[in-house]
């Protein structure tokens, strides 16, 4: 899907799309507003951890069948290069379901984007999940922002350094392990070193 496409789809900027998508600015996502630092850990208590690890189960079962990135097409698409973080780590690959996007829901057992690490060689290695939807979709059917099985979702209003309409977001590292918490938008467990732009 073209990024032209996917933008019409949604209703919203081919700018707005890019950042959206995994452009440099959008890897600011959650987090910190200005410079995109992971928030302080925070030490869970039992049932808290039993949550995480519930949603990370499930997001697992979820994507299982992509481990192997050939089965993420034709529904998948990676749509831009790797998003790295400097000093924060990196997201990976984003590979895209559109129709999902702006659907206006949220499934576990389908979620929007699927989060890859480059290999050496060519291979990728798939590291999560991030689920997305825009908020004037959610809340025209929804009362209160969205929780996936008790994760309450990162809200961006507008206007925001990323030129989109408002919208919720939750990143879950299910396939690698974050040190910052498997919520966080950054995962310094992932590089983006091995990536070769095949537009190059």
């Amino acid at each position: 899907m073209t990024v032209e496409r996917f933008a019409k789809q949604l209703g919203i900027s081919t700018i707005a799309t890019l950042l959206l998508m995994g452009g440099p600015s959008a890897a600011l996502a959650q987090g910190d507003h200005a410079h995109g630092a992971p928030a302080p850990r925070q030490t869970l208590t039992a049932a808290q951890q039993a949550q995480v690890s519930a949603l990370v189960d499930a997001v697992k079962q979820a994507t299982v069948q992509f481990k192997d990135v050939a089965n993420a097409g034709p529904d998948y698409v990676l749509n831009f290069g790797c998003v790295s973080g400097s000093d924060y780590g990196a997201m990976g690959l984003h590979f895209v379901n559109g129709s999902l996007v702006g659907d206006g829901e949220i499934d576990v057992n389908r979620p929007e984007i699927l989060l890859y690490e480059p290999l050496p060689g060519g291979k990728m290695q798939l590291t999560g999940a991030d689920y997305l939807v825009l908020a004037a979709d959610w809340d025209a059917k929804h009362q209160g922002p969205p929780q996936l099985m008790g994760q309450l979702f990162h809200f961006f209003e507008a206007p925001n350094r990323f030129g989109l309409p408002p919208f919720y977001t939750l990143h879950v590292w299910a396939w690698k392990e974050n040190p910052n918490g498997a919520f966080t938008n950054w995962n310094p467990n992932v590089s983006c070193e091995a990536f070769v732009d095949p537009s190059l």
